[in-house]
């Protein structure tokens, strides 16, 4: 029986991965679990800060056991957090998360809301997050979430009582819901809301405590739990073949580039929350007691009720279809109900069901995955009923122009119909996650469209609604375009299809160090949108740099196919720094995109659009040595941005580190590869054998989780972390050649450095080591371990908490300069 459930939960998580942008077809068990849920007229809104931070067992238990409309709301879609599978950072890290989220609800059965809030990274209290993130915009988004979703309960993930303990982002998420749960039924409070939506006043809230915001188990169990509701979030599915935690755990492995992939558990697991405000629930083991979740609850669903309550009750799991006119009759009384909320909600619900029961297959699929706007395009229609139903279609319509094309075929019992009809792209938007298309801050994006506020993803360009006549009754489908095809080695494969410009441009190297005067080739790739595409290409430099030529032609004859053009850039005399912008223009108009696709199995196919732009950096930098050896851990842009102030940087196998280091000017360890490559410490004792003869080692940081990272001297990671990216520094060993060979560092260079200082700083260390560095945030001890510095041998061991990973990338001189000196070190400049 375990070898059945393991290779069961096998399926199923790879299932998901592969049919991440396939369409949802359901069995008879799914079809009758919507049944239940279509008969529950309540909702839950679980409210925290990030991607993962969400409690999968309460959710799925809501959303799965008491079949209650769950929503979570994630105040950021976790830009400021790392990468495990691929090189995406910041805001295209934030898409894959977003993206890892709607994965995770389409296991736990949820629902996905956002804010406007900009993951900017680790904050250490709710009073810099809530600065950062400008506090009245994202409380507006909180109570626009509110008084949208219309949540009868809301569940906090963290504690509001308790700023300072915890992840400043985490805290705030608490304190805001607390303070929306009030403002949401205040008409006086963002009035500019109630053109769309109305005013709402949930029945309670709670905060969902565990023994961990106790401090252990034996604090937990000797609470006052007199306010706590508790419940057993163990529980069996018969007709899933899972538990609650199995099914909590796969949603939870959805967040792959977090690492959260994980061992599914079973068994009784007791889950608790503690009541905060609003009404207290009469029954103790019901979130949802002395709440009406009946179809009574609206005027008009008792006879809606006794239709769907019977549907329920007597389902054909061997043929559902049955049910489909008792689906219909309860259809047409739905579209008469003045509640407008529940409406909307049950109306899309009895849709999928119909859909379902009918066995109705209803897709348009564009021949390609893309089009521009003003182009036409060829999709071929397949619709197919499965049922004995008699059925009709009628027509279809395509949106958003609402062009209507009558067809009036007869669907009879499994006999597919196809056609292809030719459609018109019209003048619309690009396809690209709408909190990205203006410019955003450190903690706020900027959307202007109140409407598309708290929406996962930017709705689909083009959709296609199919109307139809079930059993006499006028019922219609939409659904988006989207782009079906095979490979041999894959099978089928679904894509979104996407609205993109004609041009898209890109330059190679997203930031452009300049170590001296001399002009570098810069490399400009033109991707084309369409056939039979030309223009010109130019670039637009700061003040004072040059740029030849001043404009290039281009000619693309293939849609997708790619030019690359040079030019060569000519910095300025002086330390400089700006924007190089890339603008293509063809028949007179200007395009200043690049396209980014990210591609995972376990998520769709995603299409960015992003300014075409570079940093531009003039500086003045000395190096001592120009051959690094890079291990790389968790994966950083660190040997690319070494490459471009002159290093000869290889990239190193660890399992094939035998000894022959010593062809190294410096190697170098990249972050978390202690974490992450379990061989590395078994190739520890050559390292330390080339520090030994002379060589120079600088390891980045590791997270402190049962990790060693087998230094030559004792030395303890801890969490300690300075994450005020303008956090005074103070030169512990002035004289130190780190500080000094072969560039001065002075406290200018620790000037524009982004999101933080850094991160799992050592706090004990033996003598041995020399501490450069000392740092703080507001009102914290000094941490004197993001730069340790020790000899051993002939050579030195240096072992770096400085986020080095975030600050070459992004281009700030001081950390190259300071870099470039730890590269350096010689065993005769330890001290000047």
């Amino acid at each position: 029986m375990h070898k059945k459930v393991l290779l069961l939960l096998s399926f199923l998580l790879i299932s998901l991965t592969i049919s991440a942008q396939k369409p949802q077809k359901l069995t008879s068990n799914q079809i009758y679990e919507k049944v239940q849920k279509l008969n529950f007229l309540g909702s839950a809104l679980y409210i925290a800060a990030h991607p993962d931070d969400e409690n999968t067992r309460l959710i799925a238990y809501l959303s799965n056991h008491e079949k209650v409309r769950t929503g979570y709301l994630s105040l950021t879609r976790g830009d400021g957090g790392q990468n495990l599978i691929g090189p995406e950072m910041r805001e295209l890290l934030g898409v894959i998360r977003t993206q890892e989220l709607l994965a995770a609800r389409g296991v736990d059965g949820g629902e996905q809301r956002f804010s406007r809030a900009n993951d900017f990274g680790y904050s250490k209290h709710p009073d810099e997050t809530l600065k950062i993130w400008d506090k009245d915009k994202v409380l507006a988004d909180v109570v626009w979430a509110i008084r949208t979703f219309k949540p009868d309960v809301i569940i906090n993930r963290f504690n509001h009582r308790t700023p300072g303990t915890t992840h400043g982002h985490h805290t705030s998420s608490a304190m805001l819901s607390v303070e929306a749960f009030d403002l949401a039924n205040d008409k006086t409070k963002y009035p500019e809301q109630l053109q769309y939506t109305n005013t709402w006043k949930p029945n309670r809230l709670f905060f969902n405590t565990s023994w961990w915001f106790y401090g252990s188990q034996e604090k937990f169990a000797k609470a006052d739990k007199s306010k706590m509701l508790s419940f057993d979030i163990g529980t069996y599915y018969p007709l899933k073949g899972l538990s609650n935690n199995e099914l909590a755990a796969i949603a939870s492995s959805q967040h792959l580039c977090q690492g959260f992939g994980r061992l599914t558990t079973r068994g009784t697991q007791t889950e608790y929350v503690e009541f905060l405000k609003g009404d207290f629930p009469k029954d103790k083991k019901d979130i949802f007691s002395g709440i009406n979740t009946t179809w009574n609850r609206v005027v008009g669903g008792g006879e809606i009720g006794d239709i769907l309550y019977d549907v329920e009750q007597n389902f054909d799991f061997v043929n559902p279809s049955k049910h489909l006119p008792d689906l219909l009759k309860a259809y047409q009384k739905v579209q008469k109900l003045k509640d407008e909320h529940w409406k909307k909600i049950k109306t899309k619900e009895l849709k999928e069901i119909i859909e379902a029961c009918a066995g109705l297959y209803l897709e348009a699929s564009a021949v390609n995955s893309s089009a521009t706007p003003n182009s036409t395009i060829d999709v071929n229609f397949e619709v197919l009923n499965r049922s004995g139903i008699s059925m009709e279609l009628s027509s279809i319509k395509i949106l958003p122009e609402n062009k209507k094309i009558t067809k009036d075929i007869d669907l009879a019992n499994n006999a597919k119909k196809t056609f292809i009809e030719t459609i018109s792209i019209p003048e619309i938007s690009y396809s690209s996650p709408y909190w990205l298309q203006k410019p955003w801050s450190l903690g706020m994006y900027t959307v202007e469209d109140q409407q598309l506020r708290g929406k996962p993803e930017t709705p689909r360009p083009i959709k296609v609604q199919f109307d139809l006549m079930i059993e006499n009754v006028s019922i219609s489908f939409v659904k988006p375009v989207v782009h079906r095809y095979s490979k041999r080695d894959k099978g089928e494969i679904y894509e979104p299809f996407e609205v993109l410009p004609k041009v898209t441009t890109k330059l190679l190297n997203k930031v452009l160090v300049f170590s001296s005067e001399k002009s570098q080739k810069v490399t400009v790739e033109v991707r084309s949108g369409a056939k039979n595409t030309s223009g010109t290409i130019a670039l637009k430099a700061p003040k004072g740099w040059k740029v030849i030529p001043n404009e290039a032609k281009f000619s693309i004859a293939q849609k997708g196919d790619i030019q690359l053009i040079d030019f060569m850039i000519t910095p300025t005399q002086n330390e400089s720094e700006g924007v190089l912008k890339a603008i293509a223009k063809v028949e007179g108009k200007n395009y200043d995109k690049e396209l980014i696709e990210i591609n995972y199995n376990h998520i769709p196919k995603q299409s960015v659009l992003l300014p075409s732009q570079a940093k531009v950096v003039r500086m003045n930098i000395k190096k001592n040595g120009t051959r690094i050896g890079y291990i790389q851990g968790s994966g950083d842009a660190i040997p690319e941005s070494l490459q471009q102030i002159g290093y000869e940087v290889t990239e190193l196998n660890v399992n094939e580190i035998n000894g022959n280091l010593e062809q190294f000017d410096a190697v170098v360890v990249g972050i978390r590869a202690y974490n992450t490559i379990k061989e590395l410490q078994f190739k520890q004792k050559y390292l330390l054998e080339y520090v030994k003869k002379g060589g120079n080692v600088i390891v980045q940081y590791n997270t402190n989780r049962r990790v060693d990272v087998k230094a030559p001297y004792s030395l303890q990671l801890s969490r300690d972390r300075v994450t005020d990216e303008n956090a005074n520094v103070t030169f512990l060993a002035k004289e130190h050649s780190i500080l000094n060979y072969p560039n001065k560092i002075t406290e200018a260079d620790f000037d524009g450095w982004v999101q933080e200082r850094g991160l799992y700083f050592p706090n004990k260390w033996s003598k041995e080591y020399t501490p450069i560095l000392s740092m703080h945030d507001k009102g914290e001890s000094a941490k004197k371990g993001s730069l340790l510095v020790a000899k051993y041998g002939k050579g030195n061991y240096i072992y770096t908490g400085l986020s080095f990973f975030r600050e070459l990338p992004a281009g700030v001189s001081g950390a190259y300069k300071l870099f470039a000196n730890l590269l350096s070190v010689k065993e005769n400049t330890v001290e000047k």
